[in-house]
């Protein structure tokens, strides 16, 4: 495997507090690697770092080899990156199907004057667009309710659709804030399936997840950051028994 996301001496200071110190993060092709702490441990203002919500005071980044700056959302998912949020984020009043293609349009280049004006490559791309977007409704299981309203989905399928919007951008990396968050026992092992099966079809995905039990069973390589530091980095078996990880989870010297 290659590496395909170099991360070296990100550091973001809010104020007086370091929110994340000299954190390194390196994710092979292929790999489904997760990021885990406790609150309050950075998790998010790195992938806010890396996606370009908020600017690094520190670091250096490259993406398949080739350095980027994440200095907007936009050029980070030119670039390859794309994401989802810990609080769901989706266009309400529009339908599933307009909230995938949204997605798609930062693959798409005809500008705002030829859609204005109808002209033919602009409808052209957008039947491909919406052609693409349906695929991946049809790809995370929720096809049939392309023309449903947005906010008329339950929980676990507006996750869905949060995913498929994503995979719509052609992402080298797919980056998951906590996807399992707020899901009952049954949606997390609907939503373990579907990571596997994006893992298996060669996708890379990097994953932010307070559900431990998730992360070790389908992890290859975890990150733990704890206070914004890096506290441990290794397969899942290593990180589950490192102290360092017990104490900043568990505290008092708790084991087991």
């Amino acid at each position: 495997m290659s590496a395909l996301l170099q991360i070296e001496g990100v550091s973001k200071r809010f104020g007086g507090v370091n929110a994340l110190s000299e954190v390194n993060l390196t994710i092979q092709a292929g790999q489904v690697y997760g990021l885990i702490g406790p609150n309050g441990a950075g998790k998010t203002t790195f992938f806010n770092v890396m996606t370009g919500l908020y600017r690094a005071d520190a670091g250096r980044f490259a993406l398949a080899g080739t350095p980027y700056e994440p200095s907007s959302v936009h050029k980070v998912a030119q670039a390859g990156i794309a994401r989802t949020f810990q609080n769901i984020r989706l266009f309400n009043a529009m339908t599933v199907l307009e909230n995938v293609m949204v997605g798609r349009h930062v693959r798409t280049r005809n500008g705002v004057w030829a859609a204005l004006v109808r002209h033919r490559r602009a409808r052209v791309e957008e039947a491909e667009t919406r052609r693409i977007a349906q695929h991946w409704l049809d790809y995370v299981g929720i096809g049939e309710l392309a023309e449903r309203r947005a906010d008329t989905l339950s929980y676990g399928h507006q996750r869905r659709l949060e995913i498929a919007r994503a995979l719509a951008t052609e992402p080298k990396l797919l980056a998951l804030d906590e996807p399992a968050a707020g899901m009952n026992a049954a949606e997390k092992l609907q939503l373990r399936d579907l990571l596997e099966k994006i893992r298996n079809d060669g996708r890379t995905l990097l994953l932010i997840e307070h559900d431990v039990k998730l992360v070790m069973g389908l992890c290859d390589r975890i990150t733990v950051l704890d206070h914004g530091q890096v506290i441990a980095e290794g397969a899942p078996h290593d990180v589950r028994s490192n102290p360092a990880v017990i104490e900043a989870y568990l505290g008092g010297g708790v084991h087991g």
